[in-house]
C-alpha cells in the first residue's frame, strides 16, 4: 500500500510542477507558481536548478530573498566562483540586510585561511557598514564587526592602541544609528571603555550619551513607522490590490518620516543619505512604480543644489552624479520603456548642460520598438531647438517622418515650431500639407490644420481646405458633422450672408442623412430584437 501511495504522489507532484511552469510562462509575475518552482529547484542538483534560478533573478532582479536562495544553493555545492559572480551582480543595488549578512558569512567562511583574511574581512565589514549601516536591523553586522576587531591579534603597544581606536570608532559610529538592539550596543561599549580605563570611559561616555539617547528615541519611532512594511516582497507591476496599496502607503509614510529629519541632524548630507536609503529600499519592492523613481531623483537633485549653495561643491557634484546614475538604472531596468522617466532624465541632463548625454537619452527612447515614439520625437525636437537651433530640430523631424510608427502629432508640433520659433509660415504650411497626405482622415489633425489656417488669416485657403476635407470622404461619417459645424462657424465669423446660407444648407442635408441613418439603425435593431424574442418563444414552446 505504501508503494502505491508513493507512485500516485509522484505524478501528482510532476503535474503540479508542470502546471506551475505553464503559469509562469503565461504570467511571469505569478508568485505562487514561482514558489512551487523554487521549492523544487532547492531539492535538485545545482547544475539542474541553475536555469530556474537564473530565470528567477532575471525576472525579479531586485529581490534580495531570491538572490540569497540562489547564492546559498551555489555555496552548498562549493561553487565559489559562481557565488562571487552572483554577489557582483546583485550586491551593490540590492540593499537587503539578509543578503548582506550572507555576503559577510561567505567572506568569513571562504577567506579564513588566506594570509590577507583580516584585511579582506575588515574591508567587507566597512563595505557593509557603508551600504547597510543605516538599516533598522543592522545590529548583527555592527556587533559582528566589533567582535571581529576585538579578535584581531595585536603585537606590541602600538598595535594594541590601533586596535582600541578601531573598535572605539565602530562603537561610536554604531551608537549614532537608530537600530533595534541599540541598547545592547551601548551596554557593550560601556563595558569596553570601562575595561580600558574607568577615568577615560567616564568622559567618553558622557560625551556620547546624548547621541545614543537621540538614536534610541528615533529607533523606537523607526520600528513603529516600518512595522507594516514587507521588505521581502519582489517588484511586480502595479496590481491595484488592497494589500499592494497598503504597502505603497506604508513606504511613503516611512520616506516622509525620514524627510522630516527625526534625528534632528544639522548635517544635510546625512539627512539626504538616510532619505535615499529609504528610497533605495522602497524601490526593491516598488520598482515598477515610476512615481517613486521620479521622487527619489528629484530629491537627490534638490539635495545636490542645496549642498552646492551651501558651498559644499564636492558633495553637490557627488549627488548630481548619483541622480544621473539613478535615472540610468531606471531606464535600464524596470522603467526601460517608461516615457515619463526618459523625459525626466533628459530634462535633468539638459539642466546640467550635458547636451550629448541628452541626445543619447532621446535616441534610446525612440529606438524602443514597442513604444510609440511620437511624443519622444516631439520632445526631442523641442530640446534640439532650445540647445542647437531650428536646423537640428528639422533633422529630428526628418527622422520622425521616416519612422513609420510616428503619428500626426509630430507633424503638428513641427509646423507650429516653424511658425512661432523660426517665423517660417510657408515651411509650416508645407509640413501641414505633407501630413495631410498621410493623416487627412484624422479629425484631430484636420482641426489643428484648420486652426493654423485661421491663425494666419488665410480665409480663401481655409475655405479650400474645408472643401478638400469634406469632399475627400477621409473623415469618418460619425465625425463629419463636426467639420461642417466648424465650417459654418468659420463663415459666420469671416464670410458674407450668401456663403453662410450656402454652407448651412449643405450642412442641413448631411445632418438629415445622419438622422435618417440613425433612425434606420434603430428600426433594424428593433426588428432584430423582436425577431429574437419570437424565435426564443418558439424554442421554449
Amino acid at each position: 500500500m505504501a508503494e502505491v501511495t508513493g507512485l500516485s504522489e509522484k505524478p501528482s507532484s510532476n503535474s503540479k510542477l508542470s502546471s506551475a511552469e505553464q503559469r509562469v510562462d503565461a504570467n511571469p509575475f505569478d508568485l505562487d507558481a514561482w514558489a512551487i518552482l523554487i521549492k523544487d529547484a532547492q531539492n535538485r542538483r545545482i547544475e539542474d536548478a541553475r536555469p530556474i534560478f537564473e530565470k528567477l533573478v532575471t525576472q525579479f532582479p531586485s529581490c534580495g530573498k531570491f538572490w540569497k536562495i540562489y547564492i546559498e544553493q551555489e555555496m552548498k555545492s562549493r561553487n565559489y566562483d559562481c557565488v562571487e559572480k552572483l554577489f557582483q551582480r546583485c550586491l551593490m543595488q540590492v540593499l537587503n540586510i539578509d543578503l548582506w549578512k550572507c555576503y559577510l558569512n561567505y567572506i568569513k567562511e571562504t577567506k579564513g585561511k588566506l594570509p590577507s583574511f583580516k584585511e579582506k574581512m575588515a574591508q567587507a565589514f566597512d563595505f557593509a557598514m557603508d551600504k547597510m549601516g543605516l538599516d533598522l536591523m543592522s545590529f548583527p553586522i555592527w556587533n559582528d564587526y566589533v567582535t571581529f576587531l576585538k579578535s584581531v591579534e595585536a603585537v606590541g603597544q602600538y598595535a594594541e592602541n590601533q586596535r582600541i581606536t578601531a573598535v572605539r570608532k565602530v562603537y561610536q559610529r554604531g551608537i549614532n544609528v537608530p537600530m533595534i538592539n541599540i541598547e545592547q550596543l551601548w551596554s557593550d561599549y560601556n563595558k569596553y571603555e570601562q575595561g580600558i580605563s574607568s577615568l577615560i570611559a567616564k568622559r567618553l561616555l558622557e560625551d556620547r550619551s546624548r547621541d545614543y539617547m537621540n538614536a534610541r528615541r528615533v529607533a523606537k519611532e523607526f520600528e513603529n513607522v516600518t512595522r507594516s512594511i514587507n521588505k521581502n516582497l519582489p517588484s511586480v507591476p502595479p496590481q491595484g490590490t488592497p494589500e499592494e496599496q497598503k504597502q505603497v502607503e506604508a513606504w511613503k509614510k516611512y520616506i516622509a518620516w525620514e524627510k522630516g529629519n527625526p534625528l534632528r541632524t544639522e548635517d544635510p548630507a546625512l539627512l539626504a543619505k538616510r532619505v535615499m536609503f529609504a528610497y533605495e529600499q522602497c524601490l526593491l519592492s516598488l520598482g515598477y512604480h515610476p512615481d517613486v523613481w521620479c521622487e527619489a531623483a528629484n530629491y537627490l537633485e534638490k539635495s545636490s543644489r542645496e549642498l552646492a549653495d551651501r558651498g559644499d561643491k564636492t558633495a553637490g557634484e557627488m549627488f548630481q552624479k548619483e541622480t544621473s546614475a539613478l535615472y540610468e538604472r531606471a531606464v535600464n531596468s524596470f522603467m526601460k520603456s517608461n516615457m515619463l522617466i526618459y523625459f525626466a532624465y533628459a530634462d535633468f541632463e539638459e539642466s546640467c548642460k550635458h547636451v550629448e548625454k541628452t541626445h543619447s537619452i532621446y535616441k534610446k527612447l525612440i529606438a524602443i520598438t514597442e513604444v510609440d515614439p511620437t511624443l519622444g520625437y516631439v520632445q526631442y525636437m523641442k530640446f534640439c531647438r532650445r540647445t542647437e537651433g531650428i536646423k537640428t530640430a528639422r533633422n529630428v523631424f526628418r527622422m520622425a517622418r521616416e519612422d513609420s510608427r510616428s503619428q500626426h502629432q509630430a507633424f503638428i508640433a513641427a509646423a507650429w515650431m516653424e511658425y512661432f520659433c523660426s517665423k517660417e509660415k510657408q515651411v509650416a504650411l508645407k509640413i501641414y500639407e505633407l501630413g495631410f497626405k498621410k493623416f487627412g482622415g484624422i479629425p484631430e489633425y484636420m482641426n489643428s490644420f484648420l486652426d493654423f489656417m485661421a491663425h494666419v488669416n488665410e480665409d480663401n485657403n481655409t475655405r479650400v481646405l474645408f472643401e478638400r476635407v469634406l469632399t475627400s470622404d477621409a473623415i469618418p461619417a460619425d465625425r463629419i458633422l463636426e467639420v461642417w459645424s466648424r465650417f459654418l462657424e468659420f463663415e459666420c465669423i469671416v464670410g458674407d450672408l450668401e456663403n453662410i446660407v450656402a454652407v448651412e444648407k449643405r450642412r442641413r442635408i448631411v445632418l438629415e442623412k445622419s438622422v435618417n441613418m440613425r433612425t434606420e439603425r434603430r428600426r433594424c435593431s428593433s426588428t432584430a430584437t423582436s425577431l429574437w424574442i419570437y424565435i426564443h418563444a418558439l424554442i421554449r414552446s
